[in-house]
């Protein structure tokens, strides 16, 4: 047989795997612990913390729309972002993007600064400070492409090559695009990581996150520290992230499509500053994206003339978005992310970044499309 289409295992992952009833969708294995078959006897699963079918279900059809051999399930993505901490020594070097998610860039400075790890952040989009980086011999080179919220991109394909030539390990947060639109394991990463709570499950209903290894080896050593440090991802929450993964294809399709009908709306109005998305082709990052996605996704930001005041009033204004953080759910959102998803940073940090005080994020829903353009129209009209 041919090479299953990314849609095809979406939808089929665990698909007629009951043996006992021959259930179509795989059940839900609540149970906490699971009997031996006698003295020292121990069968597949012992203790649901170690091992879990339906987090196992999970964890295979996540691995197999990445291409990559082994995935870890964990309670959060945050939780997922620690475990990749775990490979790291005091002595070792993590190299990381000064426009990273605000969580995340929390938890690297405060684990660095209690001495879990060296710690260097850098713009990985200019390529004197990736010089200067590798040339110091970092264990992990940690990507998020496209950033967030900036949308920058980064070269996959140089990062990985240079990667390799130092014997670095290259760990790729690929939340904001999902395997339908980006599989970093393909050009050359050794790690990828999911916020599940996003794209993958889809309707802001669950916590959870995933790292997908390129080899087998590295994510059984991943899958020991997990249970090691109790970090994996509850049976429950297992079957809704599935779940929601049987729809991600065409979800993705249709957030996409939203986006760019609301890249046109900003993009033509006075009130907008600068529109941020790698579909433009204005974007420093177009050529890029183009050359190592599959799409350009439904994340975008963008810079309103003016100062927070008319920020408030944009937000107050628009009535088919919830202010609210998070992203990749099938309703929109819209987010401050000085306030909000990066207030984690300190105002030195945000500045370097790029994150300005007039700057809002969407992350577009699949609503329909006319009407979210409308309500964006609307929303930037009250300005003037």
């Amino acid at each position: 047989m041919s090479k299953k289409n990314l849609a095809t295992i979406a939808v089929r992952g665990g698909i007629e795997i009951d043996g006992q009833y021959n259930a179509v969708v795989p059940p839900i294995y609540l149970s906490s612990t699971y009997a031996f078959k006698g003295f020292n006897e121990k069968g597949p699963y012992d203790y649901s913390r170690c091992g879990n079918p339906s987090r196992d279900v999970l964890a295979n059809t996540l691995a197999e729309l990445e291409q990559g051999e082994h995935g870890i399930v964990t309670a959060t993505g945050t939780a997922a972002i620690h475990l990749v901490c775990q490979l790291l020594r005091p002595d070792d070097l993590l190299v990381v993007p000064h426009d990273c998610y605000g969580g995340s860039y929390r938890l690297f400075v405060n684990l660095a600064q209690r001495g879990a790890f060296k710690l260097q952040v850098i713009n990985q989009t200019n390529p004197q400070e990736l010089d200067a980086a590798f040339a110091a011999k970092p264990k992990i080179i940690w990507v998020e492409t496209p950033s967030n919220p900036l949308l920058r991109i980064t070269d996959l394909k140089d990062i990985c090559q240079r990667a390799k030539a130092s014997d670095t390990l290259v760990a790729v947060d690929n939340t904001f695009l999902s395997p339908v639109f980006q599989q970093p394991l393909t050009l050359g990463a050794d790690m990828v990581v999911h916020s599940t709570t996003k794209y993958i499950n889809g309707h802001s209903d669950v916590v959870g996150g995933v790292v997908v290894t390129k080899t087998k080896e590295l994510g059984e050593e991943l899958a020991w520290w997990a249970n090691c440090i109790g970090i994996t991802g509850s049976a429950f929450d297992s079957y809704l992230t599935l779940r929601g993964v049987r729809t991600l294809v065409p979800r993705m399709k249709q957030h996409q499509e939203n986006s760019l009908a609301l890249i046109k709306v900003l993009s033509e109005h006075p009130a907008v500053e600068v529109v941020y998305h790698p579909s433009l082709p204005s974007h420093p990052g177009h050529e890029i994206a183009k050359a190592q996605q599959l799409g350009f996704g439904a994340m975008l930001s963008f810079e309103l003339k003016g100062t927070t005041k008319e920020v408030t009033q944009f937000i107050a204004a628009l009535e088919h978005f919830s202010l609210a953080e998070s992203l990749g759910g099938t309703e929109s959102l819209v987010c401050h992310p000085a306030t909000m998803t990066h207030a984690a940073m300190d105002e030195a940090a945000q500045l370097k970044a790029g994150i300005t005080q007039n700057l809002v994020r969407f992350s577009v829903g699949i609503e329909d499309s006319d009407e979210l353009a409308a309500d964006v129209k609307q929303a930037l009209d009250s300005l003037s």
